[in-house]
Order: C-alpha cells, then structure tokens, then sequence
C-alpha cells in the first residue's frame, strides 16, 4: 500500500509502532497511546484499523507489531522526516530546536521526487541534525555513524 493513500495519522502510528518495537518487541496499546497522547480506547481502535489494513499484527493483551508493509512505510515516513530536519537545518538555517515540529507537518505530504532531489543536494546523508540515522532510499540504516 502507498504511503499516500495513508492519512497522516496511519502513519504517525506507524513511526511511532516502529520507534517503540525496534528491539523487535511487541509494542503494547498503552504504551502507543501515550506516545501518541491519546486514550488507550482510541489506541486500540487504530491499530484494529492497522490490521485490517495489512499493517500490522495486533493480539489482544499481547500487544502489536508491524507487518512488513507496515514496517516499510514508517521507515518512509522516518526518512522524511529526518531528510527534512536536516534540509531545514542545513539549508534554510533553521535551528535544530526548531526543525522537528516543521518536519512532522512535511513529512506527509512530501513527494518521493523532491525526497530524492533533498537526498542528493544534501549529498546523500547518513545522519539528521540530531545524530539519529536516516534510513536509504532502499529503506536500509547506515552502517556507522558519520562525522
């Protein structure tokens, strides 16, 4: 399934499902509506909508974790935003206090042409402004830590 044909929401869920499962845990209801701020009913209820999508694998009282096309639009959306963070920063002079709130609201909406054209301006870079790696255009995370 495209990442634009998911809403912003689906998508922050699953950044944020991919950011507290990475050591490959399952990712409990309540955990996902603190991150998300949310109540746990609303939780549940869009991860029920992450499975029936494909999305993600839910068991009651087990928690959930991501399918592999779940996993592969959060490490999308994750690109985007950690693309943009270091375009804003690097580019525009923005601070890096300042470039995450900008990079939720564009991560959604940007387009893989004008990812691929900040990537190559950019020169192809492994880390945001923050130190956190950026996933490849093959979705795969650098090796080591440049700089």
């Amino acid at each position: 399934m495209p990442r634009g044909d998911l809403s912003a929401s689906i998508q922050d869920y699953l950044k944020e499902i991919y950011k507290l499962g990475a050591a490959g845990e399952r990712v409990s209801t309540t955990a996902l509506a603190g991150r998300q701020q949310v109540s746990a009913a609303s939780a549940s209820a869009m991860v029920k909508k992450l499975a029936a999508l494909g999305l993600a694998e839910h068991a009651p009282y087990h928690g959930v974790v991501l399918t592999h096309a779940g996993e592969q639009v959060a490490l999308e959306v994750i690109r985007h935003h950690r693309l943009l963070e270091l375009y804003l920063a690097e580019t525009l002079g923005i601070g890096v206090e300042e470039v995450h709130d900008e990079a939720d609201r564009l991560e959604h909406v940007l387009s893989e042409e004008l990812e691929n054209r900040i990537d190559k301006a950019l020169g192809f870079p492994t880390h945001d402004p923050h130190g956190d790696p950026i996933p490849n255009a093959q979705l795969e995370w650098p090796t080591e830590k440049s700089g």
